[in-house]
């Protein structure tokens, strides 16, 4: 009788820690649900908005501009933010505020992207915090999956004048 309980125990354990690592790989590697919050991105995606975070593009280096990534945060580790890549490394990219009369420019750094929100007067992004390293992008948005009425893939940028093509 108890080396049944024992066996039926141990065995539970190890379907518990297959299942988990496969769980934990598909989140790390294949991708996974994320829900949004703050003002940043809007309109694009808005506060409480669910979307799908694939996580293969950073893994091969597939990030390009326009895409929107979460990025562990640069100013807290311990959360993550979500932003548009306006740059990527070797870019030129407007560095200044849209109000500013006077607009700067600078080079994306290797190993480097710049990031900002689609609402640009309510955002905390690279204009602030400079450039972010490529590693602490998390994965690429891909899907909007709530609010059911606004189901499918995510709009362009209302900010494409932003990309530079120096």
């Amino acid at each position: 009788m108890l080396r049944d309980v024992l066996g039926k125990t141990f065995r539970f354990l190890g379907y518990t820690v297959q299942y988990g690592c496969i769980a934990h790989c598909a989140f790390e590697y294949l991708g996974g649900i994320v829900v949004c919050s703050g003002p940043s991105m809007e309109p694009t995606i808005q506060n409480s908005d669910i979307v799908f975070s694939e996580n293969l593009s950073r893994h091969f280096y597939c990030i390009r501009k326009g895409d929107i990534v979460i990025v562990k945060s640069p100013n807290d580790p311990k959360s993550n933010i979500c932003k548009r890549v306006i740059g990527l490394e070797g870019d030129k990219v407007c560095t200044s505020n849209p109000s500013d009369f006077l607009k700067s420019h600078s080079y994306v750094p290797k190993g480097h992207v710049w990031l900002e929100g689609d609402n640009l007067r309510n955002s905390t992004d690279s204009r602030c915090y400079g450039p972010v390293p490529y590693g602490l992008i998390r994965g690429r948005i891909c899907l909007k999956v709530w609010p059911l009425n606004d189901f499918g893939f995510l709009r362009a940028s209302p900010n494409g004048h932003r990309f530079l093509d120096d």
